[in-house]
């Protein structure tokens, strides 16, 4: 039956992820799409330049370990071993999450800090689902 294809048609877009679940409205339909408008150029080039940051997972690692340390703050030199890799490799992280916004980095004394900068993360999540 044609109306049981059309269904199963939409139900299978939602599970896949490229619609939402929503009540029936007067059109009829029970989807919306996840993005409202597509990314323009220079969103996808800003959103691949983010996702490229984070698609390490030793950055993943530093990120989570400051965004769990006291006021989402760490020292360069607490985030070392945890990762089991040198200072040099793990200043060069930092760096990259720093330059694509995710990080702040202070210098007191000798040591640098690193803090999540609040919303980050919350805006590439924005960007993926709003367009």
């Amino acid at each position: 039956m044609v109306v049981d294809a059309t269904i199963s048609m939409v139900v299978d877009l939602c599970y896949r992820g490229r619609m939402t679940m929503t009540a029936p409205t007067e059109q009829g339909t029970c989807c919306t799409p996840i993005a409202r408008d597509h990314l323009s150029a220079s969103q996808a080039e800003g959103l691949a330049r983010s996702l490229k940051a984070l698609a390490d997972p030793a950055r993943l690692r530093l990120l989570s370990i400051v965004a769990a340390s006291d006021a989402q703050e760490a020292c360069v030199c607490d985030l070392t071993e945890p990762l089991d890799i040198g200072q040099s490799t793990v200043s060069h992280h930092l760096k990259v999450l720093t330059d694509a916004g995710f990080l702040t980095r202070s210098k007191r004394g000798t040591w640098a800090y690193y803090k999540l900068v609040p919303g980050a993360l919350d805006a590439v999540s924005r960007t993926l689902i709003s367009g």
